[in-house]
């Protein structure tokens, strides 16, 4: 039987789904656990082959894994961090009616400059990580740690951050990277987006060395019933950087949104 994916929930209330980026896993979210969990149901997800879903060998397909992770948390707001903002995306494209909003964080829907998309990284990044992880796994990994909080005013306590918490649930698995790194060179949503039926926030920091400055604004513009948010002094990971306003911002949003289902859930731990 295969691994389940594990999903854990903090908190009480309306229902927040999040994904986090490559290589790392939902305990990154603690700032925002720490600031919203009083008013909304957090489920953190490990997506297949990272943290307590390590040995998952689940596929990283966006199209199959947002049906799962929908069937698994219904009637939530999803939120999808860098790499993990392409399953929140297409999650809230293909279930728009489980679906009741849609947050991006520095994940934009094509992470390669081309095709007419000059708000991207070069078109070797991904690959030449992908070769130097099967040289050199680990020291690899804290490479892309150090680009990820590279940009931020506070780079050096970021990566200290990330560096504490990336292997605390164990080193992720190396088929899920290689997977990971194939899509964030390959996937491309623009197209998508006008058919977008959900109201989405698109949050990024300014510094940000992976998705520069104005992919997100440029894929909010897109998407109906879209606001896009540039945080001054963040880098690709704006909810360490500037946890109250990532929080501040979530919170507002999720209050915007339609009264749906608010039925109070219980922690779950699965």
């Amino acid at each position: 039987m295969a691994a389940p994916l594990h999903i854990e929930s903090h908190g009480r209330g309306p229902s927040l789904a999040l994904i986090h980026g490559w290589a790392m896993h939902g305990g990154l979210f603690t700032p925002l656990v720490d600031r919203l969990s009083d008013r909304y149901t957090l489920h953190l997800v490990d997506l297949p082959g990272h943290g307590h879903s390590r040995a998952s060998e689940a596929s990283l397909d966006p199209a199959t894994l947002g049906r799962e992770l929908v069937a698994r948390v219904p009637d939530a707001v999803w939120l999808g961090w860098s790499l993990g903002g392409q399953f929140a995306l297409r999650a809230a494209l293909d279930a728009p009616a489980a679906v009741r909003g849609l947050v991006m964080v520095a994940a934009s829907p094509r992470f390669v400059s081309g095709g007419g998309w000059p708000h991207g990284v070069g078109p070797n990044l991904f690959r030449d990580f992908g070769e130097a992880l099967q040289r050199d796994f680990r020291g690899t990994l804290e490479g892309f740690l150090a680009l990820e909080a590279l940009g931020s005013p506070h780079a050096q306590d970021e990566l200290r951050k990330l560096r504490a918490q990336a292997f605390e649930r164990g080193e992720p698995a190396p088929r899920a990277l290689l997977e990971g790194l194939s899509l964030l060179d390959r996937l491309d949503l623009r197209e998508a987006l006008p058919g977008l039926r959900v109201p989405s926030l698109w949050i990024s920091g300014k510094r940000d060395r992976l998705v520069p400055t104005g992919a997100m604004p440029a894929a909010a513009a897109l998407a109906p019933d879209a606001r896009s948010l540039v945080i001054p002094n963040a880098g690709h990971a704006p909810f360490l950087a500037a946890a109250d306003t990532v929080a501040a911002e979530i919170d507002a949003f999720m209050r915007s949104l339609p009264v749906a289902a608010r039925a109070e859930r219980p922690v779950d731990a699965t």
